[in-house]
């Protein structure tokens, strides 16, 4: 029991049958309603993932981007679905570069939308239930509405956001003024969307449960509402067009994993960011974590260098691998790790972001050097968005997902209540980046649920919103848990360190060298100290929530007992029976 007589802030939500963890309250009961109707982990993790695009759209959208791990108990297999779309094939790097000289806001940095259908698939190959059932309880909040946020409030009062387009005013300023706090909110578009899909759906059951989502996908995609999304794309100077939406479809594909101890932990693709919490995770296993103390000086300063080192690796090599060979294997390799780990010096600290290693050998590959040039130091804004998703069900099955994509960047379609994804803002420009723009290539997404299990075994889903924050946290995470024995609820509230030495992954990429970010609760001694080792360090107030907003399930297999957590930095929840 820490000093102050309170092991946690907010009790963990415990259970013995199912329990939800998710960005927003009302999403966490869509899950668990389906879940009490009988579904799985699946039908409840899309259930909870379309509430949160209802109700966050400050965070996501259902046209935006939804990367998705999911456990499969009866086969014993996880499988990452690549919840992201693609550039459309008319945008070309020279076109960029001549026309805008950046990548601007608005509908030029729209690529396909891949959330509908990253949740139909999972619904699909993996759910019990009808696309109508699961979105059953978002058609509810968004035809009679909800309380709104602080947050969402927040984000429609900000200044100019709804000046750009009509539409969004129209949606987000009913009556002419940003919406307040607990006013209720109706979104009568949106479930318009909802309700059209319900009706193709209805009208292609006769070939089974799996025809009527898969018909219900496919009118998105390429029926009413694609049509509707293209045409005012191209009247904003978009360059979508209805083939890049008939051609796109998410990949089930296998995820990438790594070991701490006696942990396996599993994460989507280099399309995004996620390999680099395995990294981050094989750097940090060398140290004797347990001696240094949680939250000393010596945790905190290899932690930041740790995730200094990963995002090197990850600026230089991590991109679409339909694009870009990608040395996966090298760069998760525990000898590569040890190479990375002799780069840590404990008196001090890498003055920027530190040069990319050479993970090709440790693949069985030489003479591989990449061109992309190292960044140069240069300020500018960041676009944190973003929110989660887990559930475990009784039968063992997990879900994790970590669905994106707001308004305020680009346009809402009228009439659909909804933007098209502007994941495009994380693309470079640079013609030796990994993750320059090719027609058809996906952006490096900074989304990315994760899994782990403990000696083969379901352990824990987790996951948080926050940008280049989010790996930097789940490490955290994850590491208050293995290593130091917090029940995941006092792993979330424990107080968090961040690196922004590296290049922003959203456009403009801003790069502060050597910047760290320290909340408040850490000890000032620790901040000092880490200032005598070359860190220029930042404080955030006690719970910043640019910390990000963990969500996470432990599984205590020996109990038989499930015990969620949420972030009370955000507006996080977790539920269970």
């Amino acid at each position: 029991m820490p000093p102050n007589g309170i092991s946690s802030y907010r009790p963990p939500a415990m259970g013995l049958s199912h329990v939800v963890s998710s960005g927003n309250y009302y999403a966490s009961l869509a899950g668990y309603q389906i879940l009490e109707e009988g579904g799985n982990a699946i039908d409840a993790g899309v259930a909870s993932g379309i509430a949160i695009n209802v109700t966050q759209p400050h965070f996501t959208s259902f046209a935006g981007v939804a990367p998705i791990l999911i456990y499969v108990a009866e086969k014993d297999e996880v499988v990452s679905i690549s919840g992201l779309g693609r550039w459309p094939q008319a945008a070309t790097l020279e076109y960029f570069q001549k026309t805008y000289g950046e990548i601007p806001l608005g509908m030029a940095r729209c690529v396909v939308p891949s959330a509908c259908d990253a949740w139909l698939t999972a619904l699909e190959n993996y759910g019990t239930m009808t696309f109508e059932q699961v979105v059953g309880p978002s058609v509810r909040l968004a035809e009679e509405g909800f309380p709104v946020s602080p947050r969402l409030s927040q984000a429609t009062n900000a200044k100019g956001v709804l000046d750009r387009w009509p539409y969004d005013a129209q949606v987000f300023a009913p009556n002419g003024h940003p919406l307040k706090v607990a006013q209720p909110f109706v979104q009568k578009d949106l479930a318009g969307v909802f309700r059209q899909m319900i009706e193709v759906e209805r009208g292609n059951v006769s070939g089974g449960r799996e025809a009527g989502i898969r018909a219900a996908r496919d009118f998105f995609y390429k029926g009413d509402i694609a049509e509707r999304m293209v045409s005012y794309c191209q009247e904003e100077g978009g360059l979508l067009t209805l083939e890049d939406f008939a051609s796109f479809s998410v990949a089930v594909e296998k995820p990438e994993s790594g070991t701490y101890g006696d942990y396996t932990v599993y994460t989507c693709g280099p399309w995004c960011q996620g390999p680099s919490l395995i990294s981050v995770l094989n750097i940090m296993e060398g140290f004797d974590l347990q001696a240094m103390g949680l939250n000393s000086a010596d945790y905190v300063h290899v932690l930041v260098e740790a995730i200094k080192l990963a995002f090197s690796d990850r600026h230089y090599f991590y991109g679409d691998p339909d694009f870009v060979d990608v040395p996966m294997k090298g760069l998760l390799s525990k000898e590569y790790a040890a190479e990375r780990r002799g780069a840590i010096d404990m008196a001090k600290a890498w003055p920027e972001m530190p040069p990319k290693g050479d993970p090709w050998p440790y693949q069985g590959q030489t003479g591989r050097a990449e061109a992309a040039m190292a960044p140069l130091a240069s300020p500018g804004p960041s676009e944190p968005d973003t929110s989660y998703a887990c559930v475990v069900d009784k039968w063992g099955n997990a879900f994790s997902a970590t669905p994106s994509d707001s308004f305020g960047s680009t346009p809402m379609v009228p009439g659909l209540g909804m933007i098209i994804s502007s994941r495009g803002t994380q693309t470079w420009l640079e013609p030796d980046h990994p993750s320059r723009l090719e027609p058809g290539k996906r952006p490096r997404l900074t989304p990315n649920p994760s899994m782990a299990f403990k000696s083969g075994r379901l352990f824990m889903p987790f996951g948080t919103p926050g940008g280049d924050m989010q790996v930097q946290g789940m490490a955290q995470m994850f590491l208050n848990v293995v290593e130091f024995g917090l029940d995941p609820q006092q792993a979330v509230e424990e107080p968090r360190a961040a690196s922004w030495s590296h290049p922003d992954s959203f456009w403009p990429h801003s790069y502060t060298p050597g910047r760290i970010q320290l909340e408040g609760r850490i000890p000032a001694e620790v901040g000092a100290e880490m200032e005598k080792r070359g860190h220029k360090v930042e404080w955030l107030s006690d719970w910043g929530y640019r910390a990000t907003g963990l969500c996470g399930i432990m599984v205590n297999q020996e109990l038989g007992t499930l015990i969620g957590a949420a972030d009370p930095r955000a507006d996080s929840y977790a539920v269970g029976r």
